[in-house]
């Protein structure tokens, strides 16, 4: 990740099809590529073609130690900031015996299970015996915990990192203590969409936070990309980006990018790594390219997560274990915890499964094994009605936990009719430009897909995302085209609940000349 005084750069690829990882490439091994402009200024979806014919550009990945082409004019980085691993727990440097950087740290990756990682398949290919080192905001600092490899099984479709597939799973030896056992959520076919541009994703990484690496500086950091078109814009370099293996994000001027060392971090969406960071231009000064989880690709990681959270000795309970809440009110239970074989330890508590607009506080958050705790269940008035199962998770220092649910009823009306909502309801746009509205849905059981009906010709219409939680959110856009004829069109938007119950709204685009 880049970092500029006083602000860090985040994660956003500078790229030259050269992978993120930091073992240096082999001279020539991937052929002299020709390559759009990097230096224009525009942003996300601005043009990439520049007057003058830009130099010739080799693939690169971002593994630690490869080393940035030179190139022309040097771009402003910023809008990166420093991280903590609190803030995203499964974060993992990946180290190798002979890497250049402090700690021989070369990738960057997601655990996903006790003894199992989530890192681009390109970081098996750099020479060295390779290992993992978890826990540390600053891989310079002491502690940490260090893991060996046991296996480093890449796709079976992946060949090399600028032909797509280039995502892998790491066995390791040991069981790895993520804290609150608050393991990375892995993107799959079912969350086709989330890739979509005109979103943002969330990266992280330990790689180089200049150029030339001057600093060594091994810390974590993050940054927001945008998620652009990349069959329209992260083009002519290498053997050319592939949407169905791929996900295009940053900018074309590498304003906020990834550099070596970020290889195999994560690109996260709503809360899941939809991308591995992968590969970029040589110069690093372009977008970066993560290998896509929203696909078959994620489902292969999926499949290879064989393993659960290690399960401790010690038990919790909740007393009682149904409650009901009306919307705008709250309603406390009780978490007991019975200490096991080793005796009395300290557990962290957690809760997930929450609905939309229910909040749970721990009073306190962290007790001794044979204590217990208050859990309170607040409920917003947008609270959704219905049966509601949460999950509360013990966690110990080892990270093995012990979990317990509570089905949380929340009271209102009991007909599941599904009602949405359009923010704004209507829009006026010119030919060729793009009108946007929030869907917001409730009702029914289970999470709601949107859909649209009713757009002019010409118009594609995109969901972020386009299922969503009840009582969520959806960024619709509606891109028209030069020819969309002119005119009021009503546009029927269709939440659909998980059981089959469907409500509807009406967005209304008018189209000018």
């Amino acid at each position: 990740m880049r970092r500029t005084t006083p602000l860090l750069l985040g994660i956003a690829a500078l790229t030259a099809l050269v992978p993120l990882s930091a073992a240096p490439a082999a001279a020539g091994s991937y052929g002299a590529y020709g390559a759009y402009g990097a230096y224009g200024s525009a942003g996300a979806y601005g043009s990439d073609m520049q007057d003058d014919e830009p130099p010739a550009w080799r693939a690169a990945t971002y593994e630690g130690d490869t080393e940035p082409d030179p190139s022309g004019p040097t771009t402003s980085f910023h809008n990166g900031q420093p991280a903590t691993v609190d803030e995203f727990p499964a974060i993992i440097a990946g180290l190798r015996a002979g890497g250049t950087r402090p700690q021989g740290q070369t990738c960057t990756g997601s655990v996903i299970a006790p003894r199992k990682i989530l890192i681009a398949a390109h970081c098996a290919d750099s020479s060295g015996e390779k290992s993992f080192l978890y826990g540390l905001d600053d891989l310079n600092d002491a502690g940490g915990t260090r893991v060996a490899v046991v296996d480093y099984k890449k796709h079976p479709k992946y060949v090399n990192f600028d032909q797509g597939y280039d995502v892998a799973v790491v066995t390791v030896a040991a069981d790895i203590p993520v804290r609150g056992g608050k393991y990375a959520t892995v993107a799959t076919s079912a969350d086709a969409g989330l890739e979509k541009p005109g979103g943002s994703g969330l990266g992280f990484g330990y790689g180089r936070k200049e150029f030339d690496d001057s600093s060594r500086d091994v810390t974590l950091d993050k940054a927001t990309l945008p998620i652009v078109d990349g069959d329209r814009v992260c083009t002519g370099v290498g053997a050319g980006f592939k949407s169905a293996t791929m996900v295009c994000a940053g900018y074309a001027d590498g304003r906020t990018t990834i550099l070596p060392g970020d290889s195999g971090g994560p690109l996260i969406v709503d809360g899941k790594v939809i991308g591995v960071a992968s590969w970029s231009r040589s110069d690093f000064k372009w977008y970066s390219v993560y290998g896509r989880l929203t696909n078959e690709m994620g489902d292969w990681v999926k499949a290879q997560i064989v393993d659960t959270p290690p399960q401790a000795d010690f038990k919790i309970a909740a007393s009682p274990s149904t409650v009901k809440v009306a919307p705008g009110k709250y309603i406390s239970t009780t978490v007991t915890s019975t200490a096991g074989q080793t005796g009395a330890e300290n557990i962290r508590l957690t809760a997930s499964g929450l609905p939309t607009g229910v909040t749970a506080t721990f009073q306190p958050d962290s007790i001794t094994t044979g204590a217990t705790a208050k859990l309170t269940l607040d409920a917003a008035t947008t609270a959704p009605a219905g049966n509601h199962t949460i999950t509360v998770t013990g966690t110990n220092a080892a990270g093995k936990a012990s979990t317990t649910t509570i089905t949380l009823t929340v009271e209102g009306s009991t007909s599941g009719e599904v009602k949405v909502t359009a923010t704004p309801s209507s829009g006026t746009v010119r030919q060729g430009q793009l009108a946007q509205t929030a869907v917001t849905a409730t009702g029914g059981t289970g999470n709601l897909t949107i859909s649209a009906s009713g757009a002019p010709a010409g118009t594609q219409v995109f969901y972020n995302p386009a299922t969503i939680a009840q009582g969520g959110t959806s960024n619709v856009w509606f891109f028209t085209n030069f020819q969309t004829a002119p005119g009021t069109y009503p546009i029927k938007i269709t939440a659909r609940s998980s059981d089959g119950k469907t409500g509807t709204t009406t967005y209304t685009l008018t189209i000018t000349r």
